[in-house]
């Protein structure tokens, strides 16, 4: 009962609002559903059926009261450990109406798959300015664990574009203690699975793996990021897999035409440089160069460990200090690498004709947000207003985007999708279609640009209330998908943001934003400002630069 009581007072004194006189819980800030029936001793659906029943539920200084509140007492006790209740004294009594929790809920989009959010991650910074963050999963069986760099190819030179990547790919091919036949085999063994990937700013590798073999897995990813061989064999076979590889994206279109769109709007930067580098690059890069890539951004003040799922946070802290001690300390930090090659935005296009191309690919841009940036959130709200779509996708005449029911309802395209992508200084917010309606690109076109100006101008609180559940429901089903995923957020918002957003966090920041505040981000962003657009296919018929130009200032109504 003394369990009950502690656990009643820590969730009404950290999510308890005040709203109309009534005391409620917010409805984002507890833990998934999912993670909570199985204390309980019921399934997910029950227990949100039990908190959206129609009688009220009392939440009194003694518990949590219910239909059998002597059961729900007991199984709250082997909660003490998940809530982490507050160790102090005060009484407390009020009531939540379970039709106003529903509706908040349902406001929310929440589900009975979470009714409370994961707390935040637990993080320790180590001397060497390494930082581990954790953030457990209870009954879970396997773990992720992953080293997240601040480091990708916009820190390399004209000269040496490509590096970064090719790093990540020699990481694989041995190291002082492991040939790459026996960290295959390694890996094999525990069932496990070792990956990596690079960005324009960060560079990941990550393990996959069962709790008893966690060990196992900081002791690798320390050794193929600490000690990789680099052998000059290794080095040349690799050279002939990244040629391959450059060979075959240049079959995706749409890594093509954001690269084109990278490269025009971020001339002359590193941000407008490709992540694989170009195929003479890939040649001349040599053994110095990934030496000298490492030195300089591979310091542990530039990393974060990070583990998900299975994980206890102080044996993770032990196991990184032990294995990671080599990480160089000094080196170039990621804020003078960005201040001496500034991603600075040059309005302009490029063109790719290629008559043969059955499907025209365009994407048009403005500059966007930094992560950190304040406007950040509004345009990400923006984003889900402009949606996306595509004409064979289920579902795809049953929507909600204004743009999406143009292109239905005329038949414009094959698919467009809204993008907004953030880096540390800057930010890319656009439109990519893809359509064989070639001879009407230009009323694709105006649809596309029409849409922009709506965001200025006819933006609807119920349009980005809709937008904003939308974001709410794919955010969570990206965080709760995988521990993978969820170790991706954490360290990528350490390294961005340097502290890790919890789900209320998002929520209330998504909260926050509200159809005057998109008409102001719109304008700031859209209204009469510069705007890059590459495409590829029957390019002739898409109208020209000074035409997109002209459409962010003139009114179409």
């Amino acid at each position: 009962m003394m369990a009950s009581r502690a656990l009643a007072r820590s969730v009404a004194k950290r999510f308890a609002i005040n709203r109309g006189g009534e005391t409620i819980i917010r409805p984002f800030a507890a833990i998934a559903a999912s993670d909570l029936a199985p204390v309980l001793g019921q399934d997910e659906n029950s227990v949100f059926l039990k908190w959206s029943s129609p009688e009220t539920q009392n939440f009194t200084h003694r518990g949590i009261l219910a239909q059998d509140e002597c059961k729900v007492w007991k199984r709250m006790e082997k909660l003490d450990r998940i809530f982490n209740p507050i160790d102090q004294l005060f009484s407390l009594s009020f009531s939540l109406s379970a039709n106003h929790f529903h509706a908040s809920l349902t406001r929310a989009i929440l589900s009975s798959h979470f009714l409370f959010s994961t707390l935040s991650p637990q993080v320790t910074t180590l001397p060497s300015g390494l930082r581990v963050a954790t953030e457990a999963t209870p009954y879970s069986e396997t773990a992720t664990i992953g080293v997240w760099i601040d480091a990708g190819s916009r820190y390399e030179s004209k000269e040496t574009n490509g590096t970064a990547h090719f790093l990540e790919h020699m990481a694989f091919k041995g190291t002082a203690k492991r040939t790459a036949a026996s960290l295959e085999q390694e890996i094999e063994d525990m069932g496990g699975h070792l990956n990596a990937y690079t960005s324009r700013e960060q560079t990941t590798y990550y393990a996959k793996v069962l709790k008893k073999d966690i060990g196992k897995a900081v002791d690798i990813l320390s050794d193929i990021l600490q000690r990789s061989a680099l052998e000059q064999r290794a080095i040349e076979r690799e050279r002939g897999v990244i040629l391959r590889e450059s060979e075959e994206v240049e079959k995706e279109i749409e890594e093509v035409l954001f690269d084109h769109l990278h490269a025009t709007a971020f001339q002359h930067t590193g941000l407008g440089r490709t992540i694989l580098g170009s195929a003479d690059n890939v040649r001349k890069i040599t053994r110095e160069d990934l030496e000298k890539y490492i030195k300089t951004h591979y310091t542990a003040p530039r990393m974060v460990v990070v583990g998900t799922g299975a994980v206890d946070h102080d044996q993770l802290v032990k196991l990184t200090e032990s294995a990671f001690k080599d990480l160089p300390t000094q080196g170039v930090s990621t804020k003078d690498a960005i201040t001496s090659d500034p991603g600075h935005f040059t309005g302009s296009e490029v063109r790719i004709r290629d008559d043969d191309m059955k499907v025209t690919n365009f994407a048009v841009a403005f500059k966007g947000a930094s992560w950190t940036s304040p406007d950040a959130m509004p345009l990400l709200v923006m984003q889900a207003m402009l949606g996306s779509w595509d004409k064979n996708a289920p579902g795809a005449s049953d929507v909600t985007s204004k743009l999406a029911q143009i292109f239905h309802s005329n038949d414009l395209g094959n698919s467009f999708m809204t993008f907004n992508t953030n880096y540390s200084d800057t930010g890319l917010f656009g439109v990519h279609v893809a359509t064989e309606k070639n001879d009407a690109l230009d009323d694709v076109a105006f649809a596309v640009m029409r849409e922009f100006q709506n965001l200025i101008y006819q933006s609807q609180p119920e349009h980005v209330e809709r937008a904003k559940q939308a974001l709410k429901a794919s955010l969570t089903l990206h965080q709760e998908s995988s521990t993978s995923s969820n170790a991706e957020e954490i360290g990528r918002q350490l390294l961005t943001y340097g502290k890790r957003m919890t789900r209320a966090e998002l929520f209330a920041r998504i909260d926050a934003v509200n159809a005057e505040t998109v008409k102001e981000t719109a304008w700031k962003y859209i209204r009469d400002q510069e705007l890059v657009i590459a495409s590829i296919g029957a390019t002739q018929f898409l109208p020209d630069y000074n035409w997109f130009r002209s459409s962010t200032y003139n009114n179409f109504y």
